[in-house]
C-alpha cells in the first residue's frame, strides 16, 4: 500500500524520537525527518518560505501567522515548554538587584515576537509589574511574521556588525531576555549574571500561583497538505501523542540519563506539575496557557484582536467514545 510522502521539522527530543527514529510514524504516511535546524532557522524557513510540508513552530508567530492569514494550520501538539526565568540575564554594573530595576532601561532579545520572549516580557509585566512600554526594546533579528508596533513601543534593532550577547557585555544594553543560555554567562563573565538567582524557585512559585507551564511550540501544517489529506491532522496528533507516551516511558528509566538523582527529578516534576505536564489537546490546563499567551501577544501590540482557540486549531477529535482500542 502506498503512502504519502511528508516533511517533517522538528527537534530531536525524547517524545519526538520516536517519530524520528520509525518506531512510531502517523498511519498512511511515510515521514522524512529533519532535525538538524535550530529552532529560529526552522521557524522563519516554514513560516516566510512553507518548506516543510509539517513543522514544530514558535507558538507566537504561529498566533500572528493566522491572523494575517498565512496559509498554514496547527494541531493541538506542544513539542516544547519551558519556564523562562531562567534567560533573563542583566549587566551587572548597572545596578539591576530586582525586576523593577529594569523599568526604563534597555533590554535586548532576540525578536520581539519570539514566544519565550513574549511569556517572559508578559510574567515581568504581570508578575513583578514591570511595564513592557516602559522598556527600550532592542532585537537582534528580524521577526518571524512582520507586524506594526504601536507608535508607544519603543524598538529598534541590534547592528548588523553587532551581537546581543556583545552588547550586554560592553554595556549597551542593561539586560536581555534569550531563547537560550548565552556565551557569556556560561563562560563566567563578570560581567554578566542572571536577574534570578535563585530562578528555580521563582518558576515554582510562578507555576503554584498560575498553575502554567509555558507552551512554547506547536505543531503547524501546509494548509493545501491539510485540505489536500483531510484524514491527515488526526493521524498526526495521534501519532505525536504516541510518540510522547513512548519517550516519557524511556524518561522513568533511570539508566537513561547519566545523571545520578535522574528518577528524582522525573518524580519531583510529577509531584509539582502532575503526572502529564506535556499533555497535548485543547484541555482545561492547556486553554489557559494558551489564553494567557494570547493575552500577553494581543496586550504587547502584535495581535489586532484576540482569537478564539477553536478558530486557531484544526478539530482533532473523532467522535464521542470513538478512537478506543476496539476495532
Amino acid at each position: 500500500m502506498s503512502k504519502i510522502q511528508l516533511t517533517l521539522a522538528c527537534g530531536d527530543y525524547e517524545i519526538t524520537r520516536p517519530l524520528i527514529d520509525g518506531t512510531v510514524a502517523p498511519d498512511g504516511v511515510d515521514l522524512t525527518v529533519l532535525t538538524d535546524l535550530d529552532s529560529t532557522t526552522r521557524h522563519w524557513r516554514f513560516l516566510r518560505n512553507r518548506e516543510f510540508d509539517v513543522a514544530e513552530l514558535s507558538a507566537s508567530s504561529f498566533l500572528l501567522a493566522n491572523e494575517v492569514g498565512l496559509p498554514i494550520v496547527a494541531i493541538p501538539v506542544f513539542p516544547h515548554r519551558r519556564f523562562r526565568h531562567e534567560f533573563v540575564f542583566i549587566n551587572t554594573k548597572k545596578g539591576i538587584r530586582g525586576p523593577k530595576d529594569l523599568i526604563g532601561k534597555t533590554i535586548g532579545v532576540k525578536s520581539f515576537q519570539a514566544t519565550a520572549i513574549v511569556w517572559m516580557r508578559g510574567i515581568l509585566e504581570q508578575e513583578y509589574g514591570v511595564p513592557h512600554k516602559s522598556i527600550n526594546w532592542v532585537a537582534e533579528l528580524d521577526e518571524d511574521v512582520e507586524f506594526v508596533p504601536p507608535a508607544d513601543l519603543r524598538i529598534s534593532r541590534v547592528p548588523d556588525d553587532k551581537t546581543l550577547e556583545g552588547m550586554l557585555v560592553d554595556g549597551q544594553l542593561d539586560a536581555c531576555l534569550h531563547t537560550d543560555l548565552i556565551d557569556p554567562y556560561m563562560d563566567g563573565h563578570p560581567n554578566v549574571a542572571r536577574l534570578f538567582d535563585d530562578y528555580k524557585a521563582e518558576e515554582v512559585a510562578f507555576f503554584k500561583k498560575t498553575g502554567i507551564f509555558p507552551i512554547m511550540h506547536v505543531v503547524g501544517i501546509r494548509k493545501d497538505v491539510a485540505e489536500r489529506h483531510p484524514w491527515l491532522p488526526i493521524e498526526l496528533y495521534k501519532a505525536f501523542d504516541r510518540a510522547k507516551a513512548a519517550g516519557m516511558k524511556r524518561m522513568f528509566n533511570p539508566r537513561v540519563a547519566p545523571l545520578a538523582w535522574w528518577r528524582h527529578a522525573m518524580e519531583e516534576q510529577e509531584k509539582l506539575l502532575g503526572p502529564d505536564p506535556w499533555e497535548y489537546g485543547l484541555t482545561d490546563r492547556n486553554r489557559k496557557i494558551l489564553e494567557t499567551l494570547t493575552h500577553y501577544s494581543h496586550s504587547h501590540g502584535m495581535l489586532k484582536k484576540r482569537p478564539a482557540l477553536e478558530d486557531l486549531f484544526l478539530d482533532v477529535s473523532q467522535g464521542r467514545k470513538r478512537g478506543g482500542h476496539r476495532v
